[in-house]
């Protein structure tokens, strides 16, 4: 009986895994479409986040099934009432991917992002890639180093979301009301979207160590 159990507890987990590379190629093509005015790439996008959705659920009834039925105790209970937690996290990751595809869609045929804020988009998109990339690192290897790591590459999102905030309202930009409204959406888009990469990590910690991560004012991750 616990090996079934055990299988059904893998089998949450290469659902996560699968979340995760959902997500991460959702905001890849996203911000390929934003950039290159793709609308086919926006519309996969869009359409392809109903699979987020539908995942969510299914791994949530299976979480909440295997809770009540197995009553598991210790970190098997602390497992599956996290990744209640991390499959939300996630499914928001995909949405915000949606509303940048849905931004790349609405400005179609024009590029959405002007010549002079593209570097910072292509920067934000970037840094998007490779924490959603090392988040999936951390869930398949249990990886508390790499989770504990993932915070200061959340700074470098955070820091690209002020340099694009101080471009729209520098008195050189050029491209008027809509288009710094765009750029203010997307900023806060890629700067959530790596918050809740940074949220997933944290819980990972949460589940293998027991202990909640605790962002301390020097900037380091300490555990409690």
């Amino acid at each position: 009986m616990r090996d079934v159990f055990h299988d059904e507890l893998d089998d949450i987990g290469a659902g996560v895994v699968e979340m995760i590379r959902l997500v991460a190629a959702a905001m890849e093509s996203a911000t390929g479409a934003l950039l290159d005015a793709d609308l086919v790439r926006a519309e996969r996008v869009i359409e392809a986040d109903v699979r987020v959705d539908s995942l969510r659920v299914e791994l949530e009834d299976r979480a909440f099934q295997m809770i009540a039925r197995q009553q598991p105790v210790a970190s098997d209970l602390r497992l599956l009432v996290t990744t209640l937690h991390l499959v939300s996290d996630l499914e928001r990751m995909g949405d915000l991917a949606l509303h940048v595809a849905k931004i790349a869609r609405l400005r179609f045929p024009e590029a959405a992002v002007p010549e002079e804020a593209r570097d910072v988009i292509a920067q934000m998109g970037e840094v998007a890639r490779s924490l959603v990339q090392k988040v999936g690192d951390v869930v398949e290897g249990r990886d508390i180093e790499l989770a504990i790591e993932i915070e200061s590459e959340d700074d470098s999102m955070d820091a690209l979301r002020r340099k694009l905030f101080t471009l729209v309202l520098s008195p050189r930009w050029s491209q008027g009301t809509e288009a710094a409204i765009d750029m203010t959406l997307l900023g806060r888009y890629y700067e959530r979207y790596a918050d809740h990469a940074v949220a997933v990590a944290r819980r990972m910690i949460f589940i293998v160590t027991g202990k909640r991560p605790e962002h301390v004012a020097n900037g380091t991750t300490q555990l409690r």
